[in-house]
């Protein structure tokens, strides 16, 4: 098979670096965040945390864990104790290279000094009052988010789940206020196979993978599930009626790494206005840099009524946010949506140092270039294995689909120091380092996955 057929470009599109972006100014630098050591037993830097946690073994946190908190997480049997750049460390001060980002969220890595400034200082002024008061931060945030977005108005939540859930309400909301004298105005949905929009009832009834769905059911009717990427099948369910909205990700991410096409995004984009739903990007994965642009649909050049993003956005701590135009805005009502939690100052505060890093033009540019540089390599090193079926991705979201189960490649993976995730099926490995990954950081991931190949084999 030869390379260009093995490694899969989503859009050759470069960065817009044009864009103008009303942040403040930081002092950003590209410095290489620390290399990550093949000896997983060097040891963890000096933890600020209960020094009581360092007193026991991971097996016996395992035992505690198993015993005191609900069993609804398959754990990889590692306790992580701190982290630093792209490394993490566990209780027992074994070091490990970080390619999961805790699922594409730790976008500027473990400790970024810019964001514990910002977080430290402001738990110090003010960390909650709730959505009954206005706050600095807040009003702050939504301006950063709607300068450097298509967006109008924006809505705060506390995840990505929960931002699916408030684009569902302001979708219905719309169709209603669009159509006063129906009795029945459109209230189905749109979503794709393969697809992830959380876990609460309304985002999982847009989710397509029935393992997730049946131990629930019913869940919300009134969802059609349509194959990724085709466009006339969509189109003419669109334009068959009765449909509120269409939710689709430009990039699935628990699906498997998968693009979409320009084409299809804009075929999507003229169906929704020729009938009056809504289009509704998720980009709770693939937004915020994660592609190279600030949002991935803007490697498009087609843009959203609604757009939901959460994981990155305040570098590790609970938010989401919801990106509407004024005409989706103006149908929502005081007490049509609201959260104790959300939007609160502390995060808000976390958010905006978060933003204004990777809002940066030179920042973006380094994720494009060592995306690229991250598929060259993996195509240099895996790509004449005959396990290897495809090696596909945008920016530094990187899919590379196995013939096989990819879980054991991740165990041993982990027992060599590397830490990554699987998506799809269970047989594509998902890369989603921290934004912030140097070029030694790549070249020494790539050689420990490469390594690793073997186990495929046993």
């Amino acid at each position: 098979m030869s390379l260009s057929a093995l490694i899969s470009f989503s859009n050759p599109l470069s960065p817009a670096l044009h864009r103008s972006f009303a942040l403040k100014s930081t002092n950003y630098s590209v410095s290489a965040a620390p290399v990550a050591c093949l000896n997983v037993d060097v040891r963890a830097p000096v933890s600020k945390q209960n020094p009581s946690i360092h007193e026991k073994k991971s097996s016996e946190i395992i035992a505690d864990d198993k015993k005191y908190i609900v069993g609804s997480y398959a754990r990889t049997p590692v306790v992580l104790s701190s982290g630093k750049g792209c490394n993490l460390y566990d209780i027992e001060g074994r070091e490990y290279l970080d390619l999961t980002s805790g699922i594409a969220v730790n976008a500027l890595g473990h400790g970024d000094p810019d964001w514990v400034r910002a977080v430290t200082q402001q738990a110090d002024v003010l960390t909650h009052v709730s959505n009954i008061f206005y706050s600095v931060p807040q009003v702050e945030l939504a301006k950063h988010l709607v300068s450097g977005s298509f967006a109008d108005r924006v809505f705060f939540c506390n995840s990505g789940t929960e931002a699916n859930e408030a684009a569902i309400k302001f979708s219905r909301k719309f169709q209603r206020f669009s159509h006063p004298d129906e009795k029945d105005p459109p209230v189905g949905f749109v979503a794709f196979k393969n697809c992830f929009h959380g876990r609460t009832m309304g985002a999982l009834a847009l989710t397509s993978k029935e393992n997730y769905r049946s131990p629930f059911e019913p869940v919300m009717p009134g969802v059609t599930f349509l194959e990724y990427g085709n466009t006339e099948a969509a189109v003419e369910f669109i334009r068959s009626g009765n449909i509120a909205a269409v939710f689709v990700e430009p990039i699935q991410g628990e699906g498997g790494v998968y693009s979409a096409t320009k084409e299809f995004l804009q075929a999507l984009r003229t169906a929704c206005d020729d009938v009056g739903c809504l289009l509704v990007f998720d980009e709770v994965q693939c937004g915020l840099g994660r592609t190279g642009y600030l949002w991935a649909h803007e490697a498009y050049g087609v843009y959203p009524d609604i757009m939901t993003v959460a994981k990155p956005l305040a570098g590790g701590l609970p938010i989401g946010a919801v990106l509407v135009t004024e005409k989706v805005a103006s149908s929502i009502n005081f007490g049509d949506h609201g959260s104790t939690f959300a939007g609160n100052p502390l995060v808000c505060t976390a958010a905006i140092a978060v933003l204004d890093k990777i809002a940066n033009p030179t920042f973006l540019a380094g994720v494009v270039k060592k995306g690229n540089y991250f598929k060259d390599l993996l195509v240099e090193k895996l790509g004449g294995n005959s396990h290897v079926k495809e090696i596909r991705g945008f920016g530094l979201i990187i899919g590379v689909e196995l013939d096989v189960s990819a879980s054991p490649l991740v165990d041993a993976c982990q027992k060599a120091g590397l830490l990554i995730l699987t998506a799809g099926k269970g047989n594509v490995v998902r890369i989603v380092p921290p934004l912030i990954i140097s070029k030694e950081e790549v070249e020494r991931a790539v050689d420990i996955l490469a390594g690793c190949f073997p186990v495929l084999d046993d």
